[in-house]
């Protein structure tokens, strides 16, 4: 009885070790999201407001009140939300309430650049700031001539703010708002 016991231990090993030299399983790792967008091609907005720019022409823009925009990119779920206000005595005020817009999102953000914009030619003046980390928005700008003129601007997508999964997107939206403020020129 022992024979076969250890006989059929041996075929058993044998067998274990014939059949079960297959090639080693490996848990496959996540992949990635690998979202490319074409190159912009820019077109030249004007209507009746006092000022103009240089936009996306993929992009969709809707006023909605007096020379207040939205431009809409709906492949990236991205708006980029354009607000106009006369100046008129109340430069101060435009500019604290458009920094002070820009840093509530410093709770959720790693960090903020801030980038100055003067265009001494037509007179346009500017910040744009850059907002890394899982904030609500990952970009905006404000631009005025001082005496007439005051536009903010800023970019939000309809998703879950994680820098990580929106990073393209907002970084192709970025580019498309940089050339929107070294393009604008007042009328």
């Amino acid at each position: 009885m022992l024979k076969k016991i250890v006989s059929f231990t041996c075929v058993g090993f044998v067998l274990a070790s014939v059949f079960g030299c297959k090639k080693e399983t490996l848990p496959k790792p996540s992949s990635q999201l690998s979202l490319e967008y074409p190159m912009a091609e820019y077109a030249h907005f004007e209507n009746h407001c006092p000022f103009t720019f240089d936009m996306n022409s993929d992009a969709i823009i809707t006023e909605k009140s007096d020379c207040n925009f939205e431009i809409n990119y709906p492949k990236m779920k991205a708006t980029i939300y354009v607000s106009y206000k006369p100046v008129s005595g109340n430069i101060n005020t435009l500019l604290r309430d458009a920094q002070k817009l820009t840093y509530e999102h410093v709770i959720k953000a790693d960090d903020i650049l801030e980038q100055p914009f003067i265009n001494n030619d037509h007179k346009v003046y500017g910040m744009f700031y850059q907002v890394n980390g899982n904030a609500a928005t990952n970009g905006q700008f404000y631009a005025t001539d001082s005496i007439r003129h005051f536009i903010d601007c800023s970019v939000y997508f309809y998703a879950k703010p994680n820098f990580d999964s929106v990073m393209p997107a907002a970084s192709y939206v970025k580019n498309d708002m940089q050339q929107l403020m070294e393009s604008l020129r007042w009328k």
